[in-house]
């Protein structure tokens, strides 16, 4: 049964477009979406509504991994992305949802991120220290202005 949620909030320098681009590009994704220790391949990524998205997460250390995927129901440029998840294991069933949310501040971006009906399987706490460790990621990709 998926019943666990979680709340993210953060203040990025980045400005929105920068972070909007980073959940919907596969090679940004690759490189700040999985938490520490794991890494990610994105098998298919269609960033438009009714698309969908595939990827993997494999533990570095173990090399076990785990794939799921979803579809994109809302995509409004700089400032939501909602999008379903689910995983490919039978023991993490059924469909998780995730709304981003992000808002022009004076200093950047702030972000919000709801995830809802994570298996039950999976320790909410665990979740959210993934998604910790994963915006730190997603920091360190869109806040640097480095000009080409």
């Amino acid at each position: 049964m998926a019943t666990g949620t979680v709340k993210l909030h953060r203040v990025l320098r980045a400005p929105p477009d920068r972070v909007y681009r980073a959940f919907l590009e596969a090679d940004a994704v690759a490189k700040w979406l999985p938490p520490y220790g794991f890494t990610c391949q994105v098998h298919h990524l269609e960033a438009k509504v009714g698309g969908t998205h595939r990827m993997s997460f494999r533990n570095f250390s173990t090399g076990h991994s785990h794939s799921f995927g979803g579809e994109y129901l809302e995509l409004v440029p700089s400032e939501k992305i909602r999008y379903t998840d689910s995983f490919d294991d039978p023991n993490l069933p059924g469909q998780m949802s995730v709304t981003v949310t992000l808002r022009k501040v004076s200093c950047g971006t702030e972000l919000s991120i709801v995830q809802e009906g994570i298996p039950e399987a999976i320790p909410a706490e665990m979740c959210y220290l993934g998604w910790q460790e994963s915006l730190v990621q997603l920091a360190r990709l869109v806040d640097p202005e480095i000009p080409d």
